[in-house]
């Protein structure tokens, strides 16, 4: 690789998880890393590339910078070379990412390296790679130059994957012999192993450590990622969180990581770019924004709007999705419920299992839309509770903004934050997995007018607060740690 130079801008390739939940965050942080001085390479795979460009209402964005560029690798699936508006099958994209993005990665940079003296690109300087891409480390290594794994999770996760994991397995609590032992008793029990966590109910540790197979993909794949020998080889740790929000989990990762940097959240921090910016402006959307859902919102009463939102891989079947329409109609508030198409297990052409009567019902309280600005809409003063699926972040968003949750978590670490979110920070209340619209009737009317619905409204503007001072400019703990970051790490 070539000298980058001393009066040569420091250059950072930014390469995510190549799913949603993971690629809005590192845009993020390739953005205010972009705004402290970086040339950014943010790489995405050919597949989600194609996705912005011929899917998204943000492929007008990508490329607009000579200082913020994208570039693509194959993420080496048979099926991406099918162009679908469904979300890629994560199994695989684990598998992929593991077997088969090493050398096109490493082809890319040697591509970069090439480009510097005819394209006036500076050379890389360092590699910003997600958690679960850790092979991004082997390149860094091969460079001579630092490396980051960010983690888009809480600490919390991070303390289950790499200490309960082991643990578990080792004291034969899982693999579970077959489904039967996953019953509601088995997985109301707690334990109390490691430091940082305290007691914790079973059904509170991500998922996939309850696989009844010992060779499941996934669970391997979590395993095999969350070494810390592997860790430990890269420069530093990113943990999308903030220090007063996780202070005893963070305290006990410092045991087993060599550097730690809390940032976060991102959402907020990036919002520090100068808006009138073609770089604050950047969106690497996999769906088309519905921007009529937020004039719809402006008709509504402050506080009067539940949002709805399951995320971008969560999926249910059409007795579920039936269950939380019904639910919604029969509370008799407004409601904002983004359905993808791809989010009901379903055989059926009509991606909608809903009867005409029901959308007659709801017409004037519910707007039923396939995407939106997520940070948009739970900032707009109608929204009054977030029924979420617990991904990391949407509950940050949600807390940035002091917005009350009715939590359904799906699978992975969600189960884990919705832990953190009812039992630890008191501004959440569980939906019970086996949904039924009795509840989510209750539970919404709960949130949006009973005692408890005060609560967690109250406690979630306590941790906006706390939020607002960890974001500040002026000695908020996330803000001095993305200095740190790039003066300890990044330009070392």
């Amino acid at each position: 690789m070539k000298s980058s130079g001393q009066n040569q801008k420091p250059h950072a390739v930014c390469i995510p998880f190549p799913a949603q939940g993971h690629i809005n965050p590192m845009l993020n942080l390739a953005k205010l890393l972009h705004y402290k001085g970086f040339h950014i390479t943010f790489v995405h795979t050919e597949f989600n590339y194609k996705r912005i460009l011929l899917e998204s209402s943000d492929h007008e964005s990508l490329n607009s910078s000579s200082s913020f560029r994208f570039e693509t690798i194959p993420d080496g699936l048979i099926s991406s070379d099918a162009l679908a508006s469904t979300t890629q099958d994560l199994t695989e994209l684990c598998v992929s990412t593991q077997k088969n993005l090493s050398a096109p990665f490493r082809s890319l940079l040697d591509r970069i390296d090439q480009s510097t003296d005819d394209e006036n690109i500076p050379a890389v300087s360092c590699i910003v790679s997600d958690g679960f891409m850790s092979f991004t480390i082997d390149a860094a290594e091969q460079l001579g130059i630092p490396h980051v794994l960010f983690y888009t999770l809480t600490a919390m996760t991070l303390l289950c994957f790499f200490q309960y994991y082991p643990q578990i397995i080792e004291r034969r609590i899982s693999p579970p012999k077959d489904d039967s032992y996953l019953r509601r008793e088995f997985m109301e029990q707690t334990i109390d192993w490691i430091p940082g966590i305290g007691s914790i109910r079973l059904g509170d540790i991500p998922t996939p450590i309850w696989a009844t197979n010992s060779y499941d993909p996934i669970l391997n794949f979590i395993i095999d990622q969350c070494s810390s020998t592997i860790v430990n080889r890269s420069s530093a740790v990113l943990i999308h969180t903030f220090d007063a929000l996780e202070p005893q989990a963070l305290t006990s990762l410092s045991s087993i990581f060599n550097r730690i940097y809390t940032i976060g959240p991102l959402s907020l921090l990036a919002k520090q770019i100068s808006p009138d910016t073609c770089i604050e402006k950047l969106r690497s959307n996999l769906w088309r924004n519905d921007s009529d859902c937020i004039e719809w919102l402006d008709s509504r009463d402050p506080a009067s709007v539940i949002y709805v939102n399951f995320g971008s891989t969560t999926v249910m079947t059409s007795r579920q999705f039936e269950e939380f329409g019904w639910g919604l109609a029969n509370s008799m508030k407004n409601f904002l419920w983004i359905v993808r198409p791809d989010l009901v297990i379903s055989d059926d052409v009509v991606p909608l299992p809903l009867p005409p009567e029901y959308l007659f019902q709801v017409k004037d309280r519910g707007k039923i839309v396939t995407w939106c600005d997520q940070v948009l809409v739970l900032e707009h003063p109608a929204i009054g509770g977030f029924l979420t699926h617990c991904g990391w972040n949407s509950i940050f968003e949600s807390l940035s903004l002091g917005v009350p949750m009715l939590c359904w978590p799906f699978f992975g670490d969600q189960q884990t934050n919705r832990m953190c979110c009812c039992k630890k920070w008191g501004v959440g209340i569980e939906i019970e997995e086996d949904v039924k619209r009795e509840e989510i009737e209750r539970i919404v009317k709960e949130v949006m007018e009973g005692e408890k619905g005060k609560e967690i409204k109250r406690k979630a503007m306590e941790w906006k607060q706390e939020i607002q001072k960890a974001v500040n400019p002026n000695g908020g703990s996330s803000y001095l740690n993305l200095d740190k970051l790039i003066e300890e790490v990044l330009l070392c």
